[in-house]
């Protein structure tokens, strides 16, 4: 049982490390350049001066909600892994970890929403961008993300206190 708790553990923590990188690392979008775009900033290279120049990105309505989307997934995450560690301490023999399931499903809706509207409004939230590129690493973690929380999700449901 308690090899099953530390293979739970490490999969929540994957998952986390995996949601922080894909909200807050700099690759959602990958220009020709070598340039790449975030959820936050926009920042392109000055190679006369080798500088960087950034910026607030678009106010793209499709943008706001991929940004609410991947931060209420990160915060639901963090939620459901406090409430693992509430309940794995507090909950009495024989109890289901339904909480914790139920938050780690809402995590895994919430990034495969705001991946999918991303995926799908491409176009418009990068209008102003140079036409080209192609999705970036923190994309694709961000799909990986979504299958590991629900499998997750699915296994904290089924899962049960033992001593």
């Amino acid at each position: 049982m308690s090899l099953l708790l530390l293979v739970v553990s490490a999969l929540h923590i994957l998952i986390l490390i995996l949601l922080f990188v894909a909200t807050l690392d700099k690759s959602w979008w990958t220009l020709p350049g070598k340039e790449s775009l975030n959820l936050w900033y926009d920042c392109t290279g000055n190679n006369d001066n080798k500088t960087w120049a950034c910026s607030n990105v678009s106010e793209n309505g499709w943008l706001k909600a991929v940004q609410v989307l991947m931060v209420l997934s990160l915060i639901l995450c963090c939620l459901s892994f406090i409430l693992f560690m509430f309940q794995l301490y507090t909950m009495r023999r024989g109890g289901l970890f339904y909480a914790t399931g139920l938050c780690q499903l809402c995590t895994s809706v919430a990034v495969f929403t705001g991946a999918l509207i991303y995926a799908i409004h491409a176009e418009e939230i990068l209008a102003e961008r140079p036409a080209g590129g192609s999705f970036g690493y923190c994309f694709a973690l961000a799909w990986v993300a979504f299958p590991l929380a629900l499998a997750s999700g699915v296994i904290y449901i089924h899962l049960r206190k033992r001593e």
